[in-house]
């Protein structure tokens, strides 16, 4: 008879939690992006959002390819412009829980201070945690602090930019920089804090690098860093009229030129298509959005591992077209308020209009004279010295009436010994007149402040160390004294300068045609000291609270020795009493007009009594 055939058995046995626990860390993590997570796990909270509820991409669409870059293996930076209010921060939080669930590494996040970092932490992560369970399990509560959160398989640091010790102090591999155009520059004694943060990750082959920021100037990170990716994305949208993908563009954006106030005019704002001239309203965005791709517009190497992603305020499904036209119009007349507009709405740099200046403007005042000659107009020369590590730059100004000014002669010396040499020289007139001699030269003492203090107190009759105010003052400069008690230039004057007021006054004066009151160079003048001298310009910058008006580089790379001896000499004319030196000249015209004795008049009563005596 034949055998029965019988189905397995499966004895089943009970599993512990802890053998629960070890198998599901064996389970391979989800095959999904970041933006794929975000719409299954990330739920925003009423405290951080203004669209509470489960994260849904197709309300900024945008994002998801900014974001799925992460997941992209050739990709070892990403770089993300953006204006405000477009959604950035939120495609930096789904990348960090993306990371934390399905690819946990050691994690640091980049913001600008030590205090934004905590407040976002408290505000904006623990939320985040707190509403997706799968983040949730994974968070060691009991072990994080407010800079250091603990999770499963990894930590993350929340750091400041402010603090280059806990930039500089963990292995890391996926770093995050937010708002990286309002970080400290680079200090003498340590590097620029991207570069310290970037330093973490070189252990991992396999690192990522994701850095945004609302642009500020073409010399500010974010805006060097975009210039420097391989590949740069904007975001086109399809027409809902003709099809044709699209650039939103400003220039696009159409409103009544006159005839009504901002609001009126912003309110009838609509978007003209640059293909097939319809218009494009507000409520045509969503959809557009949606259908919406990233496309290259510039390609510089292969295979890219730095791509950058740029975008403006037009794509942003918070604002209308209207809000933006009311910002344009009510800010276009206020050069800081246009500066927060171009940066914050636009995503571009600002470059100052106000006292703009360049090289060829600079090589547009040479006079006919050579160097080396003093004009006839003269009445005194400064210099200007400018110290450096390996070599010092120097400048020679002559000064006339309104402050009539001409360079005579600039250069690099290789030692003090040569710069004194130079200063003691006589100095012929184009006129044939007595040579003259530098009456006094500011020499800067934030560098080499030993060697400088030494150097003025020999030779005490010409030269004083000079100093830039950290802070705006109330006058151009101001005299303070040496207090090294073991300088031999204790006691003697200390130049303090206000370098953005002279900065002011040469910028302005630069523009004004040869002659009475303009800011000259000699015939044949270098471009090179051109350049230097035109090396700043003046932008608004944030300081807390505030924006304030300041001179900065126009590149980072770039020189301006020439310009700080101009700034030098101009103060050594200030200290010397040549701004006045008009005023001299108008009290000497009238004492010689009084010393002359007057013309006899012509009195005809006179004649009459002297004919007629006995009248009386």
């Amino acid at each position: 008879m034949a055998a029965r055939s019988r189905s397995p058995r499966f004895r089943k046995y009970p599993v512990a939690p802890y053998q629960k626990a070890a198998l599901e860390s064996l389970k391979p993590p989800e095959n999904i992006t970041v933006s794929e997570w975000a719409e299954k796990y990330r739920v925003l909270d009423s405290k951080s959002s203004a669209m509470p509820g489960p994260w849904r991409n197709d309300k900024t669409p945008y994002l998801a390819g900014i974001m799925d870059e992460l997941c992209n293996y050739e990709t070892e930076e990403i770089i993300f412009v953006k204006p405000s209010q477009v959604g950035g921060t939120e495609a930096l939080l789904n990348m960090l829980g993306w990371a934390i669930q399905q690819d946990p590494s050691p994690t640091m996040c980049v913001y600008p201070s030590d205090v934004l970092a905590e407040s976002l932490v408290v505000n904006r992560f623990r939320p985040m945690i707190y509403a997706a369970p799968t983040l949730r399990r994974r968070y060691r509560e009991s072990e994080s602090s407010k800079s250091e959160l603990q999770f499963d398989g990894m930590y993350l640091s929340m750091v400041g930019s402010n603090s280059p010790s806990q930039l500089a102090s963990k292995a890391i591999r996926f770093l995050f920089l937010d708002e990286v155009d309002k970080y400290p520059g680079a200090s003498k004694k340590e590097a620029d804090p991207i570069s310290l943060a970037k330093e973490r990750t070189k252990t991992f082959h396999n690192r990522k690098i994701f850095m945004t920021s609302t642009p500020t100037l073409k010399t500010g990170h974010i805006w060097k860093a975009m210039e420097g990716a391989d590949v740069v994305k904007h975001y086109f949208v399809p027409c809902p009229h003709c099809g044709k993908f699209i650039e939103l563009k400003w220039k696009q954006v159409k409103f009544p030129d006159e005839g009504m106030g901002y609001s009126e005019r912003a309110e009838l704002a609509a978007y003209i298509c640059q293909e097939c001239g319809a218009i494009i309203t507000d409520q045509h965005k969503p959809q557009m959005l949606r259908y919406g791709e990233w496309r290259v517009v510039e390609e510089r190497a292969k295979p890219a591992r730095r791509v950058a992603y740029w975008i403006n305020t037009l794509y942003s499904p918070f604002v209308r077209f209207s809000e933006m036209a009311k910002a344009f119009l009510t800010s276009k007349d206020d050069p800081d308020a246009f500066q927060n507009f171009t940066n914050s709405w636009f995503a571009e740099p600002w470059e100052d209009t106000k006292l703009k200046t360049n090289a060829d403007l600079v090589l547009e005042r040479q006079t006919a004279l050579p160097e080396l000659t003093v004009p006839k107009w003269a009445k005194l020369l400064t210099a200007g010295v400018d110290v450096q590590e390996s070599s010092v730059y120097w400048s020679i100004r002559a000064w006339g009436n309104h402050l009539t000014s001409q360079n005579i002669a600039h250069g690099q010396a290789d030692s003090f010994a040569e710069v004194e040499h130079i200063m003691n020289l006589q100095y012929p007139r184009e006129d044939g007149g007595d040579s003259m001699v530098v009456a006094l030269a500011l020499i800067d003492s934030g560098d080499n402040t030993d060697l400088v203090y030494d150097f003025c107190s020999v030779n005490a009759d010409w030269a004083l160390p000079s100093k830039g105010s950290s802070h705006p003052m109330d006058t151009h400069f101001r005299l303070s004294k040496v207090n090294r008690t073991d300088s031999k230039a204790y006691g003697m004057n200390l130049v303090m300068i206000d370098t953005g007021k002279y900065k002011d006054m040469i910028a302005g004066r630069m523009r004004k045609e040869n002659g009475t009151g303009s800011w000259m160079v000699y015939l044949g003048c270098d471009r090179e000291y051109a350049e230097q001298v035109t090396a700043e310009h003046k932008v608004s910058v944030k300081s807390g609270e505030r924006t304030i008006q300041k001179w900065v580089l126009k590149s980072s790379h770039a020189d301006n020795h020439y310009l700080d001896t101009e700034v030098y000499a101009m103060c050594a004319a200030d200290v010397l009493g040549a701004r006045y030196f008009h005023l001299d000249d108008a009290e000497v015209q009238p004492r010689k007009e009084a010393e002359k004795k007057p013309d006899p008049v012509y009195a005809p009563e006179e004649s009459w009594i002297g004919q007629h005596e006995s009248w009386i």
